[in-house]
């Protein structure tokens, strides 16, 4: 096999579950283009040839592109709402539903979420996939927790 045979079947091997997890990070819409750029930008990158947990780098450049594409999103967002104020005050909705209050947390809170409660990873196991440490798994998922409770609550 050649290297870029190595790589389709590393791609192959992982693309299924790199949907599943960006759809928990940006929606399904969107996900199949993050996969699609992390997965290209970590083959693309100057450390794919030394890197012995493709896997987990996956993860990681998934995490990232996500995190790339919120904040594009953001800025239009926020570009929109002032055009729209310009014309007209609409009030916020009263009531939001769990998928909706997850889209308020960061990328980084999301996978974790994702990983413990859909994949049903223990903390070290997204540690190891995220390339972060145990106590930044814990703390963002207490966070994550925190906001959603604030959220769902009304508070």
């Amino acid at each position: 096999m050649t290297g870029v045979d190595d790589d389709v079947a590393v791609y192959r091997r992982h693309a299924d579950e790199l949907v599943r997890y960006a759809t928990a990070l940006v929606g399904p819409h969107d996900a199949p283009d993050v996969v699609i750029d992390g997965v290209l930008a970590a083959i693309a990158s100057a450390n794919w040839s030394t890197v012995t947990n493709r896997r987990a780098y996956l993860y990681r450049a998934v995490l990232n592109r996500a995190r790339s594409a919120r904040r594009s999103d953001d800025r239009r967002i926020r570009r929109e709402a002032i055009v729209a104020l310009r014309d007209e005050v609409v009030p916020p909705e009263s009531s939001m539903d769990a998928h909706r209050a997850l889209a308020h947390l960061s990328p980084q809170q999301r996978a974790v979420v994702y990983l413990t409660y859909w994949d049903d990873l223990a903390p070290s196991q997204i540690a190891t996939l995220l390339d972060v440490s145990d106590g930044t798994v814990r703390k963002q998922l207490a966070r994550a927790r925190d906001q959603l409770r604030r959220i769902l609550d009304g508070a």
